[in-house]
């Protein structure tokens, strides 16, 4: 339907032993929208992330994924059904060159199987080279190419950070959730990575859901921002609603 959410998250709640990390978190993501979540170290927003990927279970609540429930979902089809993701510490494979290490991302996408390549069967074969074109495409994308062969551990962290992209975009997926993307990144960096963002939502019709605690990208790249703080949402709206909203300034400075 028109207008339907891509992603609904309703009434979520998650605890780790006494400590309430989510506490009843609603909100949705429109397709086609980047929407920031922000919030102070410790609110809850990469556990939300975790739960969105399947990685933690929800003590309450759902979660629903382009019309479908996510929860009772197995964790392996999470980026066959369109969520790809980054993450906050790197997660790459550093022994792998960079173009393997984007390939790995479209295994969910390839159907050859362990016997097919093995032998190197004919579909097999296609298939490889097919993912391997998709592959330096995403790399040419991403300004990356001149990289493909190279180990992913000798190429600075601002490289690295493109490589764990492409490889979260060779998933094909629908929803991109991006986790501290600009950590580590200097002022140039951010000022490249946001216009990045929304060439690549443009481009590939793509829908973002971003943790960032760098408050000028946020502010200056996403429609929508929710703020948590302590596992519960604070605020909700426009960059300009929620930079204003006096929990939030309570919440980063302690005072209204």
């Amino acid at each position: 339907m028109p207008g339907e959410a891509l992603l609904r998250v309703e009434e979520v709640g998650v605890r780790f032993g006494g400590i309430v990390a989510l506490d009843g978190v609603s909100f949705d993501v429109a397709p086609g929208r980047i929407v920031g979540l922000i919030g102070p170290n410790g609110a809850g927003k990469t556990t939300l992330f975790n739960c969105v990927c399947r990685l933690y279970d929800c003590e309450r609540g759902a979660i629903v994924f382009d019309g479908e429930p996510l929860l009772p979902l197995a964790r392996y089809r999470v980026a066959e059904i369109g969520i790809g993701r980054t993450f906050q510490n790197l997660a790459l494979f550093r022994s792998m060159s960079v173009l393997d290490n984007v390939m790995v991302g479209q295994h969910s996408r390839t159907r050859g199987g362990f016997v097919a390549n093995a032998l190197r069967l004919p579909h097999a074969v296609r298939g490889d080279r097919a993912a391997r074109d998709k592959a330096y495409a995403l790399l040419a994308l991403l300004g990356l190419e001149a990289h493909a062969n190279l180990l992913v551990a000798s190429l600075p962290f601002g490289t690295q950070k493109r490589v764990e992209l492409a490889r979260a975009l060779a998933c094909e997926p629908k929803l991109l959730l991006l986790d501290e993307p600009a950590s580590g990144l200097n002022h140039e960096e951010v000022g490249r990575l946001g216009e990045l963002i929304r060439d690549l939502r443009s481009r590939l019709a793509l829908t973002v859901l971003l943790v960032e605690h760098h408050m000028n990208l946020v502010m200056s790249i996403c429609d929508r921002v929710v703020a948590l703080n302590f596992g519960r949402r604070i605020a909700e709206g426009t960059p300009d609603e929620v930079r204003a909203h006096p929990e939030l300034v309570r919440a980063y400075l302690g005072t209204a």
